[in-house]
């Protein structure tokens, strides 16, 4: 089997900008993410810019909608050091 080698990171995404690159990818409007989770469009935009913290319980409706993990959301640039398990 061929050696692990994870691509290297480009550039930082924070947690809004998570959201947003998700979002877009599935072809959504911030109103119409709204509407699948509760959450005013207003909102969504605070979260998408930073001015409001997306949160827990809001990562996991916005996840939920999304169809992705909440991790993926909360934790954009998380990294995991591959170590030994022994």
């Amino acid at each position: 089997m061929k050696e692990f080698r994870p691509a290297r990171k480009r550039i930082e995404v924070s947690v809004g900008e998570s959201v947003r690159i998700i979002r877009e990818l599935q072809e959504l409007s911030q109103s119409q993410l709204g509407e699948l989770t509760g959450i005013p469009q207003a909102t969504l935009s605070a979260i998408e810019n930073g001015r409001v913290n997306l949160g827990v319980e809001r990562a996991k409706v916005i996840a939920k909608a999304l169809k992705c993990h909440p991790a993926v959301l909360v934790f954009p640039g998380w990294e995991v050091q591959l170590e030994s398990a022994a």
